[in-house]
């Protein structure tokens, strides 16, 4: 692929991560960007050395095949849920644009992060976000796969961004892959609580499907491009160093509480799709 075809090809992906709440600065006009709602435009991997999402994954599941007929039967059990404590979890989570994004995981962790609380931490999980969304755009991009909400017509919990996610591909889920990815960094920075941290990447993959958003697969299949992503990432030195910084930085970070409800998000998650 030449050059001006790859910088073609990233600045659409910018766009639909863009439709998606994710906001990459990188090739994309500067009137697109907010410097409120910008998080950081560069990841750490160039586009090139980001795990290939089409030598990884298989292909979407196909009309009339098991794969599909269990995605649909999970799509009716997470809207089965309603509009209630885990569909407003879930419209949270989908958010990935405003700076309280990496707070999804304070509970987790069992302290605040915050850009205020936890600098290091939260650079980190920022700056690795535009790697593991754009990580899942060969296959999307090949696939194009309709999302649940365009099937069942069903309301989704991004009504803002509907029309451009039409053109977004479903599969595989990038939330998804930024959910767990973050879960797995966390995980290592703070190890007595690795279960509920990686638990947490789960559930932030699952409200892909209480929002009406992404298939079951796609959501599955997300994960394992996050887990690609992160095995990449440990051997970036510019990871590692920011990644020894947000291990210090948890050390002191013990002593914020999580400002968030967790009595309240514990309940939402043990609503289960």
């Amino acid at each position: 692929m030449t050059r001006k075809c790859r910088t073609a090809l990233f600045s659409a992906v910018a766009v639909m991560l863009l439709a998606g709440g994710i906001v990459i600065a990188a090739d994309v006009p500067p009137a697109m960007t907010s410097p409120v709602n910008t998080l950081l435009a560069q990841g750490y991997l160039a586009r090139e050395a980001l795990p290939d999402s089409l030598a990884i994954l298989p292909a979407p599941p196909t009309e009339g095949s098991a794969a599909l007929a269990r995605d649909r039967e999970a799509s009716k059990a997470a809207l089965a849920l309603g509009k209630g404590a885990r569909w407003d979890l879930a419209t949270a989570d989908a958010d990935l644009r405003t700076p309280a994004a990496t707070g999804a995981f304070s509970c987790a962790a069992g302290f605040e992060i915050s850009p205020q609380a936890t600098p290091a931490i939260d650079r980190l999980m920022r700056r690795s976000l535009p790697d593991l969304g754009l990580a899942t755009y060969g296959v999307k991009e090949r696939y194009k796969r309709a999302r649940p909400f365009m099937e069942n017509g069903e309301a989704n919990c991004s009504p803002d961004y509907t029309e451009m996610l039409r053109k977004d591909g479903s599969y595989p889920s990038g939330h998804s892959a930024i959910g767990f990815g973050w879960g797995l960094m966390l995980a290592e920075i703070v190890p007595d609580r690795s279960a509920r941290l990686v638990a947490r990447g789960i559930a932030f993959g699952d409200s892909r499907r209480i929002c009406n958003l992404h298939w079951l697969s796609d959501v599955e299949q997300g994960r394992l491009m996050g887990a690609a992503v992160v095995a990449r990432l440990r051997a970036d030195p510019r990871f590692q160093a920011d990644l020894q910084a947000a291990k210090a930085e948890a050390i002191a970070a013990r002593s914020t509480a999580p400002s968030r409800n967790c009595a309240q998000e514990d309940a939402a998650l043990a609503q289960k799709p």
